[in-house]
Order: structure tokens, then C-alpha cells, then sequence
């Protein structure tokens, strides 16, 4: 049972791997890849004397570490209080309604973001217009960008991460429950005591494989929310490498800086599950 998706795996993943070494190679597409003349490391000093690689970086850095600290506590409290709710029928339709967004793509959710908060006929500056506030640029900003940026990343996951947490919740033992309750233990003191006990092996691991991500970069979500006006902090990784590798045709210096950024998610992760281990947690592996 194992043949089909281990053969999945081997040709769609590791035997494209190969190509790896275009990154040392001036590539020519007519040439071929092994054909095209061997480069050294000559688009790696070029990606690292760069100003638009340096500020990508950053930018993906800096999204990136803003979505781990907004948006990973939000699941965990938010499944700690669907977990609190007496009422199962309101509980199941809250859990459904926030869940939902992660279905929709990222091209929908610009599109919706753009008729919300657009600056005249947008939803919100309307309403903050009969308030007396406003309009406000939320996407034509730099730092309302990065605001509303992280605001949908949140919105869009912050229910299927719910899932995984009101799972791991499910599996505590109820007599523990009921053995904090006869020790004096009220509802906050059951969930400080029990319930987030009860969750750490499972915010360890999630949260090693956010922190194996923190240089990776989604491509749809900054490309369709970025446009020219906030281009200085929207350019991540993923949207250079698309519009100097793919637009201009330098496939080697793009597939260097793709690189050099999966090797430091491999760093960040072995060193966050290291890092786990060494605190007593189980880790990834």
C-alpha cells in the first residue's frame, strides 16, 4: 500500500530536486540544465550584494514573524473558548462560520478586501465616514498594508487551526476535569491547569513547523493584496523570484535565492525541534 505514494513522492519530489543545480549554472533553456555552463557561485553574490533581495528578505522576515505572533495564539484562545460554550448547537455554527474562510483563495479575498476597503466606495470607509473618521488607505499604506495583511491572514486561518486544537482537546481525559473541580479549581483555573497541559504537545509541534516556515513566503497572498504603492514592504521571496525569474528570465539567480531560502527553513526547523527537545517535548521527530 505504501508503492503508489512513495513513487509519488520520489518522482514529484525528490527527482525534481536535480534541478537544484541551476543555481550554479549560467542556464540557457535551449541548452538544457546540464548542458548550460557551470556558474560556481557567482548568483549567490549576486543575490547577497542585491538591495531587492536584501528587501525581500526582510519584508518576508518581518510578515512572516507577524503572522507567528498574531496568528498563532488566535486558534489556541479561540478553541479554548468554542471548548467553554454550553451551547453545542451555537458551538458547532461558530466553529463552521470561522472555518469557512480557509476554503475561499487568496484571489477572492483581495477581491473582497479591495471592495471593503476601498478608499471612497469601500464598505468600511464609509461607515468610519459617518463617524466623522477618514477615508483611511488600508492597502494603499505602508503600515495600514502590513496591518490589514496580517489581519486577513488571521481571519483565514485562524478556524482551521481551531480544528486541530479542539481535537487535541477532545482527547484530554474528563476525570482530570473533574479532578480539578474537586481540588477548587474554577473554570480559568481548569483551563491554566488542565486544558493548556493538555495542548502543549500539540502547540510544540505546530508551532516547530511555523517557526521551519518563518523564511518561506506564500506567493498568492502578497502578490494579490501588494500593488506598486506599497511595494517596499509587500515584496517578499516569493513575489521577486517571480518577477525577476519568471518576467525577466533569470532562472539562475532566482533558483540561487530559492535556494539559499530553503536551506534556512531547514535550519529553523531542526533547530526548533532541537530547541523543543532539549525543554523535555517530544518535537517532530
Amino acid at each position: 500500500m505504501l508503492v503508489l505514494p512513495m513513487a509519488f513522492f520520489v518522482v514529484f519530489r525528490y527527482v525534481p530536486m536535480t534541478n537544484i543545480v541551476i543555481a550554479f549554472k549560467d542556464y540557457n533553456m535551449f541548452r538544457g540544465v546540464w548542458a548550460s555552463d557551470w556558474a560556481g557561485v557567482k548568483w549567490f553574490a549576486q543575490a547577497f550584494t542585491s538591495r531587492d533581495f536584501y528587501n525581500a528578505l526582510r519584508n518576508t522576515l518581518w510578515l512572516n514573524f507577524l503572522d507567528l505572533i498574531v496568528g498563532f495564539p488566535a486558534p489556541i484562545i479561540l478553541a479554548i473558548l468554542l471548548n467553554e460554550l454550553a451551547f453545542k448547537t451555537y458551538k458547532r455554527f461558530t466553529q463552521t462560520v470561522v472555518y469557512l474562510p480557509h476554503f475561499l483563495s487568496w484571489i477572492i479575498i483581495s477581491g473582497i478586501a479591495s471592495q471593503l476597503f476601498a478608499p471612497s466606495s469601500g464598505i468600511v470607509n464609509i461607515m468610519l465616514g459617518k463617524l466623522g473618521i477618514g477615508p483611511i488607505n488600508f492597502l494603499m499604506d505602508n503600515t495600514l498594508w502590513v496591518g490589514t495583511y496580517v489581519g486577513l491572514g488571521v481571519w483565514k486561518e485562524v478556524g482551521w487551526g481551531t480544528i486541530i486544537y479542539l481535537a487535541a482537546i477532545t482527547g484530554i481525559n474528563p476525570e482530570i476535569y473533574e479532578a480539578a473541580e474537586v481540588d477548587g479549581a474554577g473554570r480559568f483555573g481548569k483551563i491554566w491547569h488542565v486544558t493548556l497541559p493538555g495542548l502543549r504537545p500539540t502547540i510544540v509541534v505546530l508551532l516547530i513547523m511555523n517557526i521551519g516556515r518563518i523564511l518561506g513566503s506564500e506567493f498568492d497572498r502578497p502578490y494579490t493584496m501588494g500593488n506598486s504603492l506599497v511595494i517596499q514592504v509587500a515584496d517578499v521571496i516569493s513575489t521577486m523570484v517571480y518577477r525577476v525569474g519568471i518576467r525577466s528570465f533569470q532562472f539562475s539567480y532566482t533558483a540561487a535565492i530559492g535556494l539559499f531560502q530553503s536551506v534556512i527553513c531547514v535550519i529553523f526547523l531542526i533547530s526548533a525541534n532541537t530547541l523543543a527537545k532539549r525543554f523535555g517535548e517530544r518535537g517532530i521527530w
